[in-house]
């Protein structure tokens, strides 16, 4: 009779998980799996959305790494951009968030401060920092010449293009910021205290405390700043369609052009699974060395 009532007790738990899991299952399967699944088919297609589909194979993926100049290009510009971008943003928002950590007056004010400008939509962003970077008239090209200096060309110029999406960049880390500063909060003062105690000043404590606990965070964050990093599109799009020269074609770019101006959704396709792939690898590269600097609670290193 026990045995019965486990039975029943367990089959209806099972039943009640697969309830309340059905709604995201669904979800994944219909907006996540199906369309990658699609994509990935579509993507051994030649197939302009209008005639009907012709089955290539391999041949959209060997077209690309056979010597297409335009498309080693998006690779070079979006890496590029991701090396530049990515530890700039993370060194920023980590100083950042040491600062807003302060206890100090207003720092609420200033909290907010800093955060707001993650709020607004990135078009917004871009068609703000366009005027800023305007040549002729920006603001930052006023203030040089007021100052004495040279006009700098922003976004006309191959090679400052891509450091002036760098520069432009660090105005969305408010998110970075509040995760790192939630990190921050939570690292238990008693450590810090008992650095002081051994002698130890400003330095040690960062070095031997901060550093350490952070290190999680400092991995998620880096994760997740080296993925949207490598999917960089509205800002080229809107501000230099890809020039000067394809100086900012970035691989998204490429990947909207072919779907949706040059009908070649299976060339289009192609390109976006070799973005998911160079994501996984390195993202997995990330992962990989993290053995080495990212603390665990429990670790003996």
């Amino acid at each position: 009779m026990k045995s019965t009532r486990q039975w029943n007790l367990k089959k209806s738990q099972n039943l009640w998980g697969w309830v309340l899991i059905t709604p995201l299952t669904l979800g994944l399967t219909l907006w996540v799996l199906f369309p990658m699944g699609l994509s990935l088919i579509t993507s051994l297609l030649k197939w302009d959305m209008i005639s009907k589909a012709e089955f290539v194979g391999l041949k959209n993926y060997i077209r690309l790494f056979a010597g297409d100049q335009l498309f080693l290009q998006t690779i070079k510009v979006t890496l590029y951009y991701t090396v530049l971008s990515v530890p700039l943003q993370m060194a920023a928002a980590f100083g950042l968030a040491m600062l807003l950590n302060s206890k100090v007056r207003g720092v609420g004010i200033f909290r907010t401060l800093f955060y707001l400008p993650s709020l607004l939509p990135s078009v917004v962003v871009t068609v703000i920092w366009l005027w800023l970077y305007n040549t002729q008239y920006g603001l930052l090209n006023t203030v040089l010449g007021g100052l004495g200096f040279n006009k700098i060309d922003w976004i006309t110029s191959p090679s400052m293009v891509i450091p002036s999406f760098v520069i432009m960049s660090l105005w969305s880390i408010g998110n970075v910021v509040i995760i790192f500063l939630a990190g921050l909060q939570d690292i238990p003062t008693t450590l810090i205290e008992a650095v002081k105690i051994d002698g130890g000043n400003a330095w040690h404590s960062f070095r031997n405390v901060v550093l350490p606990l952070m290190s999680p965070i400092i991995l998620y964050n880096l994760i997740v700043g080296l993925i949207k990093a490598l999917q960089l599109f509205v800002e080229p799009y809107i501000m230099t369609n890809g020039g000067p020269v394809n100086a900012s074609l970035s691989f998204m770019m490429l990947i909207y052009s072919n779907a949706f101006k040059y009908g070649k959704m299976g060339e289009a396709n192609a390109m976006a699974w070799v973005l998911f792939i160079l994501t996984l690898l390195l993202s997995g590269l990330v992962f990989k060395t993290s053995n080495s600097w990212v603390y665990s609670e429990g670790d003996n290193k």
